[in-house]
């Protein structure tokens, strides 16, 4: 558990002015460290809005516009932006 403890406080002093975002959770998911609700449902949620982001894209120049600007708010945005309801379709 102490080890849990300590590798979970060790991995938050990385994040980025204290901002926890979906490629955070997403190694925090890899490394065994369980998930709060929360972040399971932000996860589901981006993966869903990624996927139909992709989906809508007309030509491929726009798939590949779409798909870097997905990976930066992966990458930056806090988790917690996906919790809102515009995400949820």
């Amino acid at each position: 558990m102490d080890k849990k403890i300590s590798n979970n406080n060790s991995i938050r002093k990385a994040l980025i002015n204290g901002v926890e975002s979906i490629n955070d959770i997403r190694d925090l998911e890899y490394k065994g460290i369980e998930l709060t609700p929360q972040q399971r449902l932000a996860l589901k949620n981006f993966d869903r809005y990624r996927i139909n982001q992709l989906n809508s894209q007309t030509t491929e120049q726009k798939f590949h516009k779409k798909y870097l600007q997905l990976q930066v708010m992966a990458n930056l945005t806090p988790y917690q932006e996906f919790l809102k309801e515009d995400y949820y379709s």
